[in-house]
């Protein structure tokens, strides 16, 4: 039960990583920029891969009428994201410290696991919904009123993950550095329930 606890401490200690390295990433790149423009998106607001990458995305976006990209003011996420995050990273401590001095069963282990994977379910689809909007709330009196081939109007939104092509630029979406430790430190905590599990049950 102490291996699992080690790895359920480890696997929640990770989410911290969320607070030093971007979450996600969006990248855009066209034949006008042999350097691609890029996002990453922070729990706590979003930053440019280079010094003016935000700058230039807005610029470009307000010809076809989108949105600037918002500051961590503009969007409820960037305060309460944080404080959900450093949440359950402290109660999975906690609860692996429990099972290490056993006073707890590797079942709250997997109990965290779940509330893990409802909360980022929710993240997730939180997010798609914000790139949706970003993508089709515009500006009608934009520079550029671009439509689709059987006329309604064209759709800018990224992807949630993977490679679509907005006019002339190829956007990608992927998860950075702070998103992969999310998922190890999750699987981490899953393994820590099934290898609890298999201790408990060899003991009896």
């Amino acid at each position: 039960m102490k291996k699992a606890s080690i790895l359920m401490i480890i696997g929640s200690a990770l989410l911290l990583g969320l607070f030093v390295f971007p979450l996600w990433n969006i990248r855009l790149g066209a034949p006008q920029y042999p350097e691609p423009l890029g996002i990453d998106i922070h729990i706590n607001g979003l930053q440019g891969e280079s010094e003016f990458d935000i700058q230039n995305i807005d610029g470009l976006n307000h010809y076809i009428g989108m949105k600037t990209l918002p500051k961590p003011a503009d969007m409820w996420e960037f305060s309460v994201f944080p404080k959900v995050v450093l949440s359950m990273a402290a109660i999975g401590i906690l609860i692996g410290i429990l099972g290490f001095i056993g006073k707890i069963s590797s079942t709250w282990f997997l109990i965290w696991f779940i509330v893990m994977g409802i909360l980022g379910t929710l993240g997730i689809y939180d997010f798609n919904l914000w790139l949706v909007e970003y993508g089709t709330d515009l500006d009608p009196n934009a520079i550029l009123k671009l439509v689709n081939p059987d006329g309604t109007p064209m759709k800018y939104n990224p992807p949630l993950i993977g490679h679509k092509k907005l006019l002339n630029f190829d956007a990608f979406s992927y998860p950075r550095l702070g998103g992969i430790l999310l998922g190890i430190g999750m699987l981490f905590s899953l393994i820590g329930y099934f290898l609890g599990r298999k201790t408990t049950a060899n003991l009896n």
